[in-house]
């Protein structure tokens, strides 16, 4: 079997690549294609764990929207930001390096062998490939080496649709001005655009259409309008965090502090989305709620960084005071390491060598060390006996006293640990949130008064549909699908 293949590239970050691609994924597996998704490179702290490793949270939900399970072929490199300049990268599933933004970017072409090899073996065994781009082909100073949008699509001969955000502004510039500067060769791969995230009567901008039309000489697949149900997906950028709190009226008030390289939020989607949870994000340089019922302190791909970013913004203090008042303090993951009364780091896997303090509300100390545990795991509530599934990613041993009391009993293995009063909690258990029977009877501990009835396995089956439909109906989908081509593969990227 030789797939066909179509790109799906951006304007720029966040316009919608990602829920598009798992939207046609959908329509295509609805319509009895055998469909994959890729993504050659994803720059994302949101991961999720797979046989062989880790990839983007993305392409695992675009894999679920196209009836697979996930598997590192379909993002082979992940890049998970450290600070501001540097990032662990990870390629094909495991720990590549951990490389400051210029120096990745001179041993990009060493990996593109890995990305084209992973590529090459899903246009084997599937029809049809959507192939999801990063960030813009408009960075023209990215394109010497590129492995992520215009550099793979001529490697790979996979000709790209453009998506542009109407909801930022500047849709009309953006199409034409990604046009304008790309060389011949890269505007040749385009076969046309689409617009998304339209608000009200798409009619309304049928002369916006004509206008890229007629400057670019690339056809308008459709204008997709503004689909509520994107809200109740996990999402892949935390800019999406920015939204602050959901605004769900009385409930049990659930608060998460914004950290700087906040991993693995998706854990708060089951709780976002509960009716009778009142959950907030809080965001940087403003105090933690006094009304809090519940502090949940989320993952970190930096742990020690987070912590003094934590003591930046006095949400140390805010924590504290909580505790101190009989509040819950929940931490996973980076967040359970926060808890603990240190992080030691002998080699600096974690930033400088050496050791920092913690918030000291769990009597557990962490030390760092080289190996990264990535894996899915089933147990067991150990308080209430309830069947828990998810998954690990992290660096890292956790002991001490409270780890006497621990949260889960993973496979006849302690996971966790909880304080001598219970109120205090931490597990290294990602997605434990998404088990329904679980999280209702934490809730219930939490003092939830709503019956919680969330299905969210269901939930995301749902919005998943939603989201196909609603693509459905605004594009031009057989128009599009007649744009993929078998690939060429060639051996590497034109400069």
């Amino acid at each position: 079997m030789a797939a066909k293949a179509l790109m799906i590239q951006g304007t720029g970050s966040d316009v919608g690549k990602s829920v598009v691609v798992a939207a046609l994924c959908r329509i295509a597996r609805r319509r009895g294609l055998k469909v994959a998704p890729f993504k050659p490179q994803n720059m994302s702290n949101n991961a999720a764990a797979c046989a062989g490793g880790e990839i983007g949270r993305a392409q695992a939900l675009q894999a679920q929207a196209a009836g697979l399970a996930p598997k590192v072929d379909f993002n082979p490199v992940l890049l998970k930001p450290e600070t501001d300049r540097g990032a662990q990268v990870v390629v094909r599933g495991k720990v590549f390096d951990t490389l400051s933004a210029a120096d990745y970017m001179k041993r990009r072409s060493e990996i593109m062998d890995e990305v084209l090899l992973s590529f090459k073996r899903l246009t084997q065994s599937h029809e049809l490939i959507f192939v999801e781009g990063a960030g813009s082909p408009a960075e023209i100073n990215l394109r010497d080496g590129d492995i992520a949008n215009m550099g793979f699509a001529c490697a790979a001969e996979v000709p790209a649709v453009l998506i542009g955000d109407i909801d930022k502004g500047g849709v009309i510039a953006g199409i034409v001005g990604t046009q304008a500067v790309l060389s011949p060769e890269d505007a040749g791969m385009i076969r046309g655009f689409l617009v998304n995230k339209f608000r009200g009567d798409p009619s309304l901008f049928d002369a916006g259409v004509a206008a890229i039309e007629s400057r670019t000489g690339w056809r308008c697949f459709g204008v997709i309008p503004w689909l509520t149900c994107v809200a109740s997906l996990p999402a892949e950028d935390a800019v999406v965090l920015q939204g602050g709190r959901r605004d769900a009226g009385d409930g049990l008030r659930v608060v998460a502090p914004m950290l700087s390289r906040i991993a693995n939020f998706d854990d708060a989607d089951p709780l976002r989305m509960e009716p009778g949870v009142d959950f907030r994000w809080a965001p940087p340089g403003r105090p933690l709620p006094r009304d809090s019922d519940v502090i949940v302190l989320f993952g970190s791909k930096s742990t020690q960084g987070d912590l003094s970013f934590l003591r930046a913004q006095g949400w140390d203090h805010d924590i504290l005071a909580h505790a101190r008042a009989g509040g819950r303090v929940l931490g996973l993951c980076g967040g359970f390491q926060m808890l603990g009364t240190s992080i030691v780091d002998r080699e600096g896997i974690d930033g400088p060598p050496g050791e920092c303090p913690g918030l000291g509300l769990l009597d557990v100390r962490t030390e760092m060390t080289a190996n990264k545990t990535v894996r899915s795991v089933e147990g067991n509530c150990v308080r209430t006996g309830l069947p828990v599934s998810g998954y690990e990613i992290h660096v890292g041993r956790t002991r001490g006293s409270d780890t006497a009391r621990p949260m889960f009993d993973i496979n006849g293995r302690a996971d966790g640990a909880i304080s001598a009063d219970g109120l205090v909690q931490g597990s290294y258990l990602h997605g434990v949130f998404a088990n329904n029977e679980f999280r209702r009877a934490w809730l219930r501990r939490c003092g939830a008064e709503a019956s919680a009835t969330l299905d969210y396995a269901a939930a995301v089956e749902r919005s998943l549909d939603e989201l196909a439909d609603g693509v459905e109906r605004a594009l031009d989908v057989e128009a599009l699908l007649g744009c993929a081509t078998r690939p060429g593969l060639r051996k590497s990227s034109p400069a």
